[in-house]
């Protein structure tokens, strides 16, 4: 679980690039990337904390790409619904700690480094 930091500092430069982009009136192609983030963002939140994270941080992280984004009602609410999704998506699985798991950890956290370092390569300025 030491990869933290880097995904956690990939999220704020995907958060950052992308906030200074201005908002076009058709999605972004970046859109889609964005919204897996937010779930991948809520499925770390509950098996972290599953399997002995004490704390937020995974919200507070997807509280940031929200500021960041500054989205619309709407858009915001889909956001919302992405990262509901990935929680939801192992809190009906898992009651405890096992070792698919903290498999499925490592594989979200490398999703999540993968994400966002594409979205910020791709559409960065």
């Amino acid at each position: 679980m030491t990869r933290a930091p880097a995904f956690l500092a990939a999220c704020l430069a995907v958060s950052m690039t992308v906030a200074a982009s201005p908002a076009p009136a058709a999605e972004a192609p970046f859109e889609p990337g964005l919204m897996r983030l937010a779930e991948v963002l809520g499925s770390l939140h509950f098996l972290r904390n599953l399997c002995g994270e004490k704390g937020d941080k995974w919200r507070v992280e997807m509280e940031k790409l929200l500021e960041s984004e500054s989205p619309n009602p709407d858009r915001r609410a889909r956001f919302i619904a992405s990262f509901n999704r990935g929680y939801r998506s192992f809190s009906g699985t898992y009651t405890r700690c096992t070792p698919s798991a903290t498999e499925a950890i490592a594989r979200y956290m490398k999703e999540g480094e993968t994400l966002s370092r594409d979205i910020a390569s791709r559409y960065g300025n």
